[in-house]
């Protein structure tokens, strides 16, 4: 009798089992639509980061090295910080800093060439409107070039997240549309992604590399300062949904 007791309970666990696994397959066999969409929208920015490069060098001493391209970071520092407004949010910060000594190769022969400093300052500000006369005296007051010139908007999250909210609905929409003209209908989400993105990148003309080579910038230089466009920034929105049917 007992061992008859426990048959009965040994298959009552396997059929419990089996209709488990039938309930969660056909559950991942329903019908469903995936439907891709986007948004954007194109901004002015009203922001930018810029980040200058100095470099120096010394044949004798990387204390000397040093000492100069402190020299023109300070200068350039006091410069920038002149032309900014940090009750906007305005900041100036260094990075990258290296010293190292240089060498060059004659056949096998490693021959000592330098010692080399090299440091950025990175200015970021929302005064679009002094970016050319910044990197003018920039430029003259000792740095080697600009590394980069980037564009942003300082309402960045609150556009993706409209753009989202419009490319959201809009997969909604069209996905009722196709379920319709199949005679069926949404039943809940399966899967969504989403994403948001913009192109902020701009290229400076490369005659800000040799700039300092050319020679000094005019007094009026501000008032004729180098012209930089920041155009306008498109934020893209894209959103993959997938949709059960009934």
């Amino acid at each position: 009798m007992k061992k008859i007791v426990l048959l009965i309970l040994f298959i009552s666990i396997v059929m419990g089992c089996c209709l488990s696994t039938q309930a969660v397959t056909t559950a991942n066999d329903r019908g469903y639509i995936t439907i891709n969409t986007s948004a954007d929208t194109e901004i002015i920015p009203d922001t930018a980061e810029i980040a200058f490069a100095i470099k120096t060098h010394d044949s004798k001493s990387m204390q000397k090295a040093t000492a100069q391209n402190k020299e023109i970071s300070d200068k350039v520092y006091s410069l920038l910080k002149s032309m900014i407004n940090t009750a906007n949010g305005d900041y100036i910060k260094t990075a990258d800093f290296h010293a190292t000594p240089v060498y060059t190769y004659s056949g096998n022969k490693r021959v000592f060439d330098k010692y080399e400093v090299s440091n950025r300052v990175i200015v970021h500000t929302k005064s679009l409107d002094k970016l050319g006369a910044m990197i003018d005296k920039t430029i003259d007051a000792g740095a080697t070039n600009v590394d980069s010139l980037s564009f942003s908007i300082s309402d960045y999250e609150n556009q993706c997240n409209t753009l989202i909210e419009t490319a959201s609905r809009k997969a909604k929409t069209r996905a009722s549309i196709a379920a319709k003209s199949m005679l069926t209908s949404l039943d809940g989400i399966r899967t969504m992604d989403v994403s948001c993105s913009n192109n902020s990148t701009y290229s400076m003309p490369r005659m800000y590399v040799a700039k300092n080579a050319l020679g000094s910038v005019s007094s009026d230089a501000e008032e004729h300062a180098t012209n930089i466009s920041s155009g306008t920034i498109k934020i893209q929105a894209h959103v993959s949904a997938s949709f059960f049917v009934k």
